[in-house]
């Protein structure tokens, strides 16, 4: 057995698990935006209505 054949399916999980972290980060970063966008709408409401 050749050395690409043991290779291969090693590197097609890490490929696949790799691909699995990058979309939940995506995701991670997009709530987090969120998240952030909100606090600051409050913020901001709170400062108008105090002025």
């Amino acid at each position: 057995m050749s050395h690409r054949n043991t290779r291969q399916p090693f590197i097609m999980v890490a490929l696949l698990a790799l691909s699995a972290l990058l979309l939940v980060g995506c995701n991670t970063m997009e709530g987090l935006g969120k998240d952030i966008q909100s606090a600051g709408r409050v913020l901001e409401q709170t400062a108008d209505r105090d002025n």
